[in-house]
């Protein structure tokens, strides 16, 4: 039964406390923006009172309908959408299968294939209204029902790689690993309710991010490629390591054409020119691509010479050096012991990190994975540089002899970011090799390596990061890390809707982590795109994210 204690309209009453803290200074525009739109203000309503005014209607002519777009981006496999782990997969499908929940650059939520939301004021209910006149490619209406079937599939937690039950951890019964009985309630063919437990402030992002695509009651896991979608594309061709190439079907209506104009583009090419960026620089030179995926390094530079326009934003997104406390390495677990993780953190300067291995194209962070741009960052002071007590702490550990391999991908930055740091754990006395692994390799064990640097992507909010990649029993912990104190103060920091609040509590998280010597987590990374002048809807995107439907070529 629902149970909501004011009108559903009435907005929820930390709305009001959030701006007064924007007024304040106390919070910045896009944390304003982030909070208040995942308790259900409308995207717009929440840039007008921190007086942002919308674009005047019609003051931009739509493009012109047709044409073609090559971008350069890897292409991967598609196994099932709730075991996506890279944003590539998602970019492929996003023409095809949609989200409940679209997240925007400057921080705000607003609903897709949802109409609106709400939140009840103990953050124990929400109602989700579904979008009416949705409709499937093959036909069938949208309806509630469809999203209680794919939030109760987010839950099933024992498929093996399923992140998305990370997400939709407040929903799940722990004996059952299912959602909780009664949890998930289709009201009518419009509404769905769910009746957590316990409060949880990040389930609206999960529904926005990448693996949380939204699938048809036929879809079959072993299929994505020809999956029945909601959005106006199909997959045309896909081979894995080479292209895919998404196209426009025929005389369908797409239900948001009205409320977000596009589709403009007939067909999208997704080309995959592999990990070096030069070859990327020479695809752009030769007139062979129209976008890249993301632009790294030294070539920004390059590219801004060749003419493209430079899209770039600041972001939560970085690379985390981690040992795995798990591994067993000839009959030893070397991580498990916090002395040697602490001498790699302490051997390492993350300026240096960032310098050599982004050229300073972020800023510098602190080991704990918790940004200054998330909301409940709590400053907690950088962490320590001090080579002779991490030589001290490995001999103290009986490891001063052990060499260590750093494995990384065969890439531009987190090459070169894993090449200074065993520089730098070389300079401390510790005995380090590097493995440079090509792109399949590596990821195909990515959770297993013992100890690597692996990138992650910006999320919304800082404790929403630390519970899919620290808490013990999270698909994505490729740390092993596993401490009870940190669950626990992480339970009841996803508890709490008032940021002020929830930043004491992240700040013990961030001690914990930093503490332990869980990570070398160095820089926080300015991104960045380039594409063609007169490409429309381009624009970098902080994760990552391609809309297919906001793609066109100027007039």
């Amino acid at each position: 039964m629902i149970r909501f204690f004011r009108h559903p309209r009435q907005p929820h009453p930390a709305i009001a406390t959030e701006l007064a803290d924007h007024a304040a200074g106390r919070v910045s525009r896009r944390e304003f923006l982030t909070r208040v739109t995942a308790l259900g203000l409308s995207a717009g309503a929440a840039r007008a009172l921190i007086g942002l005014a919308p674009a005047p209607a019609g003051a931009q002519p739509a493009p012109p309908p047709g044409g073609t777009v090559r971008i350069q981006m890897e292409v991967r496999a598609l196994p099932d959408t709730r075991t996506w782990d890279w944003s590539q997969m998602a970019n492929i499908c996003r023409g095809v299968l949609e989200y409940l929940v679209e997240y925007e650059t400057d921080g705000a939520f607003r609903p897709m294939l949802l109409e609106r939301w709400e939140v009840s004021d103990d953050g124990r209910e929400y109602l989700l209204k579904v979008r009416p006149g949705v409709t499937w490619s093959n036909g069938d209406a949208f309806t509630a029902a469809d999203v209680a079937r794919n939030i109760a599939r987010w839950c099933e937690r024992d498929v093996p790689g399923n992140s998305m039950a990370g997400r939709m951890a407040s929903l799940l019964d722990p004996a059952t690993g299912r959602a909780a009985e009664g949890s998930i309630e289709v009201v009518d063919p419009a509404t769905v309710a769910l009746h957590l437990p316990r409060p949880d402030i990040t389930l609206i992002a999960g529904m926005a991010d990448y693996p949380a695509a939204i699938v048809h009651a036929s879809y079959d896991p072993g299929d994505t490629r020809n999956a029945i979608g909601t959005g106006p594309y199909r997959i045309e061709e896909m081979e894995v390591g080479a292209r895919a190439v998404l196209t426009r079907i025929p005389g369908r209506d797409w239900w948001g054409t009205a409320i977000h104009g596009g589709p403009y583009l007939e067909r999208i090419e997704f080309l995959d020119h592999g990990p070096d960026p030069a070859a990327w620089v020479g695809a752009a030179e030769a007139g062979e691509i129209d976008m890249v995926y993301e632009t790294v390094g030294d070539y920004v530079e390059i590219m801004d010479t060749i003419g493209w326009t430079r899209s770039e934003v600041d972001s939560a997104a970085t690379v985390c050096i981690r040992p795995n406390q798990r591994a067993e390495i000839e009959g030893r677990r070397p991580y498990a012991d916090a002395r040697v993780r602490k001498a790699l953190q302490l051997a390492v300067n993350n300026s240096i990190l960032l310098e050599l291995g982004y050229g300073d194209r972020g800023i510098r962070a602190e080991n704990h994975h918790v940004a200054p741009l998330h909301p409940e960052y709590a400053d907690i002071g950088q962490a320590p540089h001090d080579p002779a007590r991490a030589l001290d702490l490995m001999r103290e550990a009986g490891m001063e002899d052990y060499e260590h391999d750093l494995i990384s991908i065969d890439d531009d930055w987190r090459r070169n970011t894993a090449d200074a740091a065993a520089a730098q754990l070389r300079d401390a006395g510790i005995r380090v090799k590097r493995s440079i692994l090509p792109a399949p390799a590596f990821w195909g064990a990515w959770r297993a390596h013992p100890f690597s640097a692996t990138d992650w992507n910006h999320r919304p909010l800082g404790v929403q990061v630390l519970a899919l990649a620290y808490r013990s029993d999270t698909v994505w912990n490729e740390t092993g890390f596993a401490d009870p104190e940190f669950d626990a103060t992480l339970d009841e920091a996803l508890a709490l809707d008032d940021a002020t609040a929830r930043q004491a509590k992240t700040r013990r998280l961030e001690e914990i982590l930093q503490g332990q010597g869980v990570i070398i987590q160095p820089y926080w990374r300015r991104l960045f795109r380039h594409h063609v002048p007169g490409l429309e809807g381009a624009e970098m995107h902080v994760m990552f994210e391609i809309h297919p439907y906001k793609l066109a070529f100027s007039a």
